[in-house]
């Protein structure tokens, strides 16, 4: 006899299989299977998820803190700004006399790095500088400098000093820390550390100047700008014609329109050479004036310098995503601007846009991003 007539009519079913006892155990079984799957994506992609969590929470600080407060018409900083970082491996084993260095970045015809070492049980945290185009014997550079040495949220430490450099070498803190604090700094056993330098004037250094505008002018100009002691002979009928600020200055109703002499406050003298050039015709914007040229340009509303220095921006400069979205905000160019957010196609991107920290940043800027990162997170 069979199995089917011992058990019973024949149904085509597994008794062993088949069963509603053994089609629970099935069904369990995949629901801890499935359970497990999606415990482990979780833990592929915990990093990536808290990192959008992050940048997302930021920006809509931003966004909530924005709508608060009134646009500032004063430019907050001198426009030279550059952030520098370095990772310091296996920190933990260094001993006194072991430094670690960065590698050298070009900024404003300067090479900078960063250099982090042992002295004595203390931390040392510098930062040096070379000249590398230097226009007379004498240079000078005045900046703030802002040192970060990053951990987690409850132990980055910052400290902040202005320094004016005049010879080559290391600038900053010899006992930065205790040595013996470095473990609350690692993260998995690096030390990470950035400094963020505003360069607030600099002497000494330039480009060979493509026109004059010293006193050998002085027959074919009818004003005399000063710029830290420097004079330009200019014509007062031109300068109008390109900025609304010089055709009111010289042409309304205020006493310098009558000055044969007149000063200008707070700009540099390398900066203003450059504008006047431009604005003359020449070609001065290169990657180390459109900064300075911009500021100006901006400052004195020229529209035709704001172009094209906006046009080298978006055509030729070689400068980072932050840093041309940085002069887009506080220049107000919007075609720069969204080129910028358009090349934003990863979460690393925003991560340097976030880390930068633009304090120039608008709302639709901060939106902008954060549905970039909303949208990234969906993929």
């Amino acid at each position: 006899m069979t199995d089917n007539d011992e058990g019973g009519p024949e149904t085509g079913e597994n008794p062993e299989t088949d069963s509603p006892l053994n089609k629970n155990e099935v069904l369990g079984k995949l629901e801890i299977l499935e359970k497990l799957v999606v415990a482990e994506t979780e833990k592929i992609s915990k990093s990536h998820k808290r990192k959008l969590d992050e940048i997302s929470e930021k920006l809509q600080s931003m966004e909530g803190s924005m709508l608060k407060i009134p646009k500032l018409d004063k430019k907050l900083d001198s426009g030279k700004c550059f952030v520098l970082k370095h990772v310091v491996e296996n920190a933990e084993d260094y001993g006194v006399g072991d430094w670690s260095k960065s590698t050298e970045e070009e900024h404003f015809n300067v090479k900078w790095n960063i250099e982090v070492g042992c002295e004595r049980d203390l931390i040392s945290f510098n930062v040096r500088c070379k000249p590398i185009a230097l226009v007379g014997d004498y240079w000078s550079i005045e900046a703030k400098l802002e040192f970060r040495m990053m951990g987690n949220d409850y132990s980055t430490v910052t400290k902040t000093m202005i320094m004016c450099f005049e010879t080559e070498g290391r600038y900053g803190f010899d006992n930065f820390l205790e040595w013996d604090d470095i473990d609350y700094h690692l993260i998995d056993d690096n030390l990470n550390v950035e400094v963020k330098v505003e360069i607030l004037t600099m002497n000494g250094f330039g480009k060979k100047k493509i026109r004059d505008f010293g006193e050998s002018q002085k027959d074919v100009s009818d004003v005399v700008l000063v710029v830290q002691d420097t004079k330009f002979y200019v014509l007062k009928m031109f300068l109008a014609l390109q900025s609304s600020y010089f055709k009111s200055l010289f042409f309304g109703k205020f006493d310098e329109s009558e000055m044969k002499e007149i000063k200008l406050n707070g700009i540099e003298i390398d900066d203003f050479q450059n504008f006047l050039e431009l604005i003359h015709g020449e070609s001065s914007i290169d990657d180390d004036t459109v900064t300075g040229i911009l500021q100006l340009a901006d400052m004195y509303d020229a529209p035709t310098a704001i172009r094209r220095c906006e046009e080298f921006l978006l055509k030729n400069s070689e400068k980072t995503i932050v840093q041309k979205l940085q002069l887009a905000l506080r220049c107000n160019l919007e075609d720069l601007k969204s080129t910028c957010l358009s090349e934003v196609t990863t979460i690393s991107d925003i991560e340097s846009i976030m880390t930068a920290d633009l304090f120039e940043m608008d709302l639709s800027t901060s939106q902008a991003l954060l549905q970039k990162s909303i949208a990234f997170s969906k993929k």
